[in-house]
């Protein structure tokens, strides 16, 4: 039987993630394991990535959706 490290979970959840805690307990280890990058899904976003597309597609005044 596989033992989870729960500190270290939540810790991911709240802290890496911005969880509550409500939202944190809320889902199953297969959602939280996808939400930090392992599975079959893609990756969550990263800062760095953010920044890349901050770079590609920056804010600007007087766009028609972002006035």
């Amino acid at each position: 039987m596989t033992r989870f490290n729960w500190p270290v979970l939540m810790r991911a959840g709240v802290r890496g993630l911005g969880l509550t805690p409500g939202e944190f307990w809320a889902l199953t280890p297969a959602e939280l394991a996808l939400m930090l990058g392992h599975g079959s899904g893609a990756a969550p976003l990263d800062r760095a990535r953010l920044d890349e597309l901050l770079q590609a597609y920056p804010d600007r005044k007087g766009d028609q959706n972002n006035e």
